[in-house]
């Protein structure tokens, strides 16, 4: 599924449960996205690496492109472990604008 279709289903539904156990709202979503980005570029189905493979020349192997993915992982999951450690990564801006 497309991020909006997944956001638009499973919004309402898990949100809620967050709020009951006292997570924030802004930083349990910012968790939400980065999984779901990490989603779009690991396996079985990686729609970000099926839309590089269609726009890159050639002699590009889907081998190629799937080989490529490791780093860009690392790198968001390192993201997302950051974020769940120190939640204040993701709501200084929020909170700055509130």
């Amino acid at each position: 599924m497309d991020d909006y279709a997944v956001v638009t289903v499973c919004a309402p539904i898990f949100v809620p449960i967050a709020i009951a156990l006292g997570f924030d709202p802004i930083w349990f979503s910012i968790i939400f996205i980065l999984n779901m980005q990490v989603a779009y570029l690991t396996p079985p189905f990686g729609w970000a690496l099926i839309m590089m493979k269609g726009v890159a020349p050639p002699d590009i192997t889907t081998r190629h492109v799937w080989q490529s993915v490791p780093p860009f992982v690392a790198m968001q999951l390192a993201v997302l472990i950051l974020v769940m450690i120190f939640p204040q990564l993701a709501l200084w801006l929020p909170g700055k604008m509130m």
